[in-house]
C-alpha cells in the first residue's frame, strides 16, 4: 500500500459542473505530454469537448494518449476513435474485445480508473466519466460525484501508474517497448500541506490496496463513518467492519442509490438491508439524481475518493484508483458536501420501514441477491471473499 506523502495541494470538484471545467483548463494549459484513462468516453457534448481539447493539444505538438475501456468504451470506439487518432491523438483501448454476457474472469476485468496527469504537474483523480452530467432520468439535477485535482508529490504516483498501464496495453496490443520515456517528468515539490496517498487495484500486487484502507479507517474510527457509494455489495469483512463499528457507538451513515441505473444490483444490495439496520447502520438513499459517488469520511479526518465501489467488482476485478487524505480541513468540505447530499436529496430508511416492504420487491431483491452472488460465483470468486 503507497505510504501517506506530504506537501499536498488537492482541491475537492463536486459533479462535472465542477470537474471538467478545472481538466479542460489543464488540458489547453499542456505544453508537453497529457494521459488521461476513463471507463466512459461518451459521443455528447462533454465528450466533444474533452476530445476537441486532446485534438487541439496533439496540434500543438503534446504528446496525448489516451486509454478508454473496451467495455465502458464501446460507443467511443464506433464513433470517436478514429477522429482523435486522425488529429494526432495516441488512443488505446483496454480488453477491445467483450462478450457483453460473459460472466469469464477476465472479460470481467474493466479498467474503471478516471485519471488524468498533465505535463508531470497536475493530477486528477476521481469517479467522474467522460459523460454529460445530466441524465435523462433526471434532468433537474446533476449525477452526483466527485473527483479531485491534485498537486504535489502525489503527482508522481498517478504519472507511474497511468504510465505503466499505458506501456501494458501497449505492449499487449502492438508488441511495442515497454521503456519509452515520459516527455515530462513528474515535478515532486511540496506545493500545499495535506498528506495523501494514491492507491490502485490491479491484479498484481494492488489486490486488496482500497479495500485495506478502507477497513483500517473503519477499525478506527470512534465517531463517525459517512460512505457515498453508487454500488454496495460488500462481502463480509466490510460488512462486519460497518456492524462492528456501529457497535462500539461509531455513527455509520450508508448513502446509497436510490434511483438504480443497474438495479439488479441494486436490489441484491436492498437484501443486505435488514443485516445492516438490525445492527444500527444507518441508511440513506438518494433520489434527487443518479448517485455515482465512491467516497468516504472517517471522524472528520480521513477521507477517501476516487472510482472504486464497495462491490466485488471494483474490490475483486476491475483496475481501481482511489486517493486517500488525512487533514481535517479536505475531511470537512467533503463531509459538508455530503451532510448537504444527505439532507436535500435523500431519504433515510428506518428498520421499521423496510419491514413493511411488499412481498414482491422483497422476493426481487433476493433474487437480486442470488444472481449476483452466483455471477460472483462463475466469475471464480468463492465464499472466502
Amino acid at each position: 500500500m503507497s505510504r501517506l506523502l506530504a506537501g499536498n495541494a488537492l482541491t475537492l470538484l463536486e459533479n462535472g459542473q465542477a470537474y471538467f471545467p478545472a481538466l479542460l483548463t489543464e488540458i489547453d494549459a499542456a505544453c508537453r505530454e497529457i494521459f488521461l484513462e476513463t471507463y466512459i468516453f461518451e459521443n455528447d457534448a462533454t465528450g466533444r469537448q474533452v476530445a476537441a481539447a486532446l485534438a487541439r493539444g496533439a496540434a500543438r505538438g503534446g504528446r496525448v494518449r489516451l486509454l478508454v475501456d473496451g467495455f465502458g468504451g464501446r460507443s467511443f470506439v464506433r464513433e470517436l476513435q478514429a477522429g482523435l487518432e486522425a488529429d494526432g491523438v495516441q488512443v488505446l483501448i483496454y480488453r477491445r474485445e467483450v462478450r457483453a454476457l460473459s460472466l469469464r474472469r477476465h472479460r470481467l476485468r474493466r479498467m474503471h480508473r478516471k485519471l488524468a496527469v498533465v505535463d508531470g504537474r497536475v493530477a486528477f483523480v476521481g469517479g467522474i466519466n467522460i459523460i454529460d452530467d445530466f441524465d435523462r432520468g433526471a434532468p433537474q439535477h446533476p449525477r452526483f460525484d466527485y473527483a479531485l485535482r491534485a498537486e504535489g508529490p502525489i503527482v508522481a504516483q498517478v504519472l507511474a501508474a497511468v504510465h505503466r498501464l499505458w506501456r501494458l496495453v501497449s505492449w499487449a496490443n502492438f508488441r511495442r517497448r515497454l521503456n519509452e520515456p515520459l516527455l515530462a517528468a513528474p515535478r515532486a515539490q511540496r506545493v500545499g500541506t495535506l498528506r495523501a496517498a494514491f492507491l490502485i487495484r490491479d491484479n498484481l500486487r494492488h489486490r486488496r490496496d482500497i479495500e485495506d484502507a478502507y477497513l483500517a479507517a473503519i477499525g478506527r474510527a470512534r465517531e463517525e463513518v459517512v460512505i457515498a457509494c453508487a454500488y454496495f455489495f460488500p462481502g463480509r469483512r466490510f460488512r462486519r467492519a460497518l456492524i462492528e463499528a456501529a457497535g462500539r457507538g461509531v455513527r455509520v451513515i450508508l448513502l446509497l442509490q436510490g434511483l438504480a441505473d443497474h438495479p439488479v444490483l441494486a436490489n441484491a444490495s436492498r437484501a443486505l438491508y435488514p443485516h445492516l439496520l438490525a445492527h444500527g447502520v444507518r441508511l440513506h438513499e438518494y433520489h434527487r439524481s443518479y448517485l455515482h459517488a465512491k467516497v468516504a469520511v472517517v471522524d472528520g479526518r480521513w477521507a477517501t475518493v476516487g472510482s472504486s465501489n464497495i462491490d466485488p467488482f471494483s474490490l475483486l476485478l476491475a483496475r481501481e484508483a482511489n486517493v486517500v487524505v488525512e487533514d481535517e480541513g479536505f475531511a470537512a468540505a467533503l463531509r459538508a458536501s455530503l451532510q448537504r447530499a444527505l439532507h436535500e436529496g435523500a431519504r433515510e430508511l428506518r428498520p421499521e420501514h423496510w419491514r413493511r416492504q411488499k412481498t414482491l420487491r422483497r422476493l426481487t431483491s433476493w433474487l437480486a441477491y442470488q444472481f449476483v452472488r452466483l455471477a460472483i460465483g462463475l466469475a471464480g470468486y468463492g465464499r472466502k471473499h
